[in-house]
């Protein structure tokens, strides 16, 4: 046999770590699509590559052991177009290297050496190609499981740190309502004196103003005033003490989409004073879960009261449920004002509001609701295109 097949395979083993030790290897699969030539380009250009590497093997004279180098288009053929072209490439590299060798004349001790030799290379080459096919399946398969990973990964870390956000404004929330509950304790009694010492200034400012004859509208309008501003502290109050005293809820079979339905209805008026057109749309796969019918009426109720007040010329509301991957959704969309990212931001805060008489606890409110039902809510908006605000709920969830 000839010895020349040793040196041919250290050539190619050098060939090909070369080649696994490239650059190409670490790109990713999108990218090495968006930049390699087509499937059928590349057998072609490998075929006439493999051509004159044959070529300048037999112009040479065999000289320079260049049988080495028929690895690089196979190489290149089966990391591009797959393990299919690079076993065609291997073995038309093998008849090239056999008819370029029995035409360059060389005498061995045995006529079947070339032909040995050939077959030697051929199987060479099948190994370098199915160990390349190997390694990119392998390489392709690692990128993939990575990039899931890291999708994953990226996903649980987004939701640890809504889990930490809401926990902090949980916390915050209970301080806060442990100072309002104190101190609306203390103001409201104080209030209701106000009230009925005003009611009964009114009338002296009626008797005063008939007995001397000068018009009572001015003190009327003082008292009516004032009157206003009692009623809109009291209005803060009462929602200080909704939201300290929040019971915890009480979790029964509620039929969803039956109970929005009533209750829309019932605020129906509302919907034409407000010139503002209500669109339901409720899946029929929500049927009954477990809830706080009146907690969670009140969370919608404040939604909707909200996209009322965002849409002070009139516009539409959508009112929707669904239900998909073991949750409930609801949802209010209004085609309002929306929000700011700023806005949006803080749209779930205590006492941040856009609103000149808000309170700012309504959304934070739905948040708890939401949350002690055991699920979240969600708002996208954007200025001058409405804003959406999506209620999760379990789709089971034990009392």
């Amino acid at each position: 046999m000839s010895a020349r097949l040793p040196a041919a395979s250290n050539k190619a083993v050098f060939a090909l770590s070369h080649m696994l030790g490239g650059s190409k290897l670490p790109m990713s699969r999108q990218t090495q699509r968006s930049i390699v030539l087509p499937k059928p380009a590349v057998v072609v250009l490998a075929w006439a590559l493999m051509l004159l590497t044959s070529c300048l093997d037999y112009i040479t004279g065999r000289d320079f052991a260049l049988s080495a180098f028929y690895l690089v288009p196979i190489c290149w053929a089966c990391w591009m177009a797959g393990r299919r072209a690079g076993f065609t490439l291997a073995l038309g590299g093998a008849i090239a290297w056999l008819i370029g060798d029995l035409m360059s004349g060389l005498h061995y001790r045995h006529y079947l050496t070339p032909y040995w030799n050939a077959v030697m290379l051929l199987i060479f080459f099948l190994v370098v190609v199915y160990l390349l096919s190997a390694f990119q399946k392998a390489h392709y398969h690692l990128e993939e499981s990575v990039q899931q990973r890291t999708a994953a990964l990226q996903t649980e870390i987004q939701e640890r740190k809504r889990l930490e956000a809401a926990k902090l404004q949980a916390e915050r929330l209970a301080m806060v309502g442990t100072m309002a509950a104190q101190v609306a304790h203390e103001v409201r009694n104080p209030l209701g004196s106000i009230t009925l010492n005003l009611d009964l200034i009114q009338k002296e400012i009626s008797k005063l103003a008939a007995g001397n004859g000068h018009p009572p509208e001015e003190g009327r309008g003082l008292v009516v005033e004032i009157r206003a501003e009692v009623s809109r502290i009291q209005r803060v109050i009462e929602d200080y003490l909704q939201f300290a005293r929040l019971p915890k809820p009480q979790l029964r079979p509620v039929e969803l989409n039956e109970l929005l339905g009533q209750k829309l209805d019932f605020i129906h008026g509302d919907f034409e004073h407000a010139f503002v057109k209500l669109r339901t749309h409720f899946d029929p796969a929500v049927r009954s879960i477990n809830a706080d019918a009146e907690q969670l009426w009140q969370a919608m109720l404040n939604l909707i009261r909200n996209s009322l007040e965002a849409m002070p010329k009139g516009g539409e509301l959508t009112v929707g449920t669904w239900r998909e991957a073991g949750q409930v959704r609801l949802r209010v969309t209004d085609t309002g004002n929306g929000m700011s990212e700023e806005q949006l931001k803080q749209v779930f805060a205590p006492f941040f509001t856009t609103k000149p008489s808000g309170t700012g606890l309504g959304l934070a409110l739905v948040q708890q609701i939401t949350s002690e039902h055991g699920g979240h809510v969600e708002c996208e908006s954007a200025p001058g295109k409405g804003s959406t605000f999506t209620l999760f709920l379990p789709a089971e969830q034990k009392s």
